[in-house]
């Protein structure tokens, strides 16, 4: 039902107006549609060291799986509708809670039968593709709570993959961790460097360099949006 929500691509000259403007509202124009790629967009990031762990929570970026496109649905029940196949939903909710499915997993690339409940939820585990701590150690803990709570629940950033496989990602950048799916590399890059340009996050030398030469092998990797959620109004 809600299959419609593709990724279209993400407005180049929007994401290096924000880069530049720095804490200026990234909501003032529309966000056209635009053919910018990934290795553009990667240019025009800040590289710089990560900052201190300190004062990480998770609770800092906001209520878990809130409904930030405000269509009725968590985020989570949203992305296991957009990622998986097949589904089956709780009668009554309007299509919204995901009770069975299959997803081929991004990452690894293996076929898993999604069963909501107690001791099968966990095979499918919905990814931060820009894990929220390194989030945190790259510009989020300058943004706001609710610029921060649409960075820990927007569809940009979140993927529906195989729970063991994200578990073994755990906080990893591209410098540290990469889906064991080698054709899916380009995608994953590019989806982190649109988050990142979407939120004034910044890259550090040795994930600047791991994305660089992921995408030296897909020229022209167009850099992901998700339209569903606005962008940010601060940045750093």
């Amino acid at each position: 039902m809600r299959k419609g929500r593709g990724l279209t691509a993400v407005a180049g000259a929007v994401l290096a107006a924000g880069l530049a403007a720095g804490c200026a509202d990234l909501r003032t124009e529309p966000v056209p549609e635009s053919t910018g790629d990934a290795v553009e967009a990667l240019a025009a990031l800040p590289v710089k060291g990560r900052a201190p762990r300190t004062g990480y929570d998770r609770d800092e970026f906001g209520q878990r799986w809130a409904d930030v496109d405000r269509n009725g649905c968590d985020q989570r029940n949203d992305v296991l509708a957009r990622d998986l196949v097949d589904e089956t939903f709780r009668p009554g909710t309007q299509s919204c809670v995901v009770l069975t499915g299959r997803l081929t997993d991004p990452y690894s690339g293996s076929g898993i039968a999604f069963t909501r409940g107690q001791d099968t939820s966990d095979e499918v585990q919905i990814d931060h593709v820009v894990a929220l701590s390194n989030a945190w150690q790259t510009g989020a803990q300058q943004l706001d709570p609710d610029t921060r709570e649409l960075l820990g629940n927007d569809p940009l950033n979140l993927l529906a993959v195989d729970g063991p496989t994200n578990q073994a990602k755990g906080d990893g950048d591209a410098a540290t961790w990469l889906p064991p799916q080698r054709g899916y590399r380009c995608a994953y890059v590019a989806r982190q460097v649109a988050v990142k340009a979407k939120y004034g996050l910044w890259v550090t030398a040795a994930e600047r360099e791991a994305i660089a030469r992921i995408l030296d092998r897909c020229p022209g990797e167009p850099l992901p949006s998700d339209p569903a959620v606005p962008a940010p109004s601060g940045g750093l």
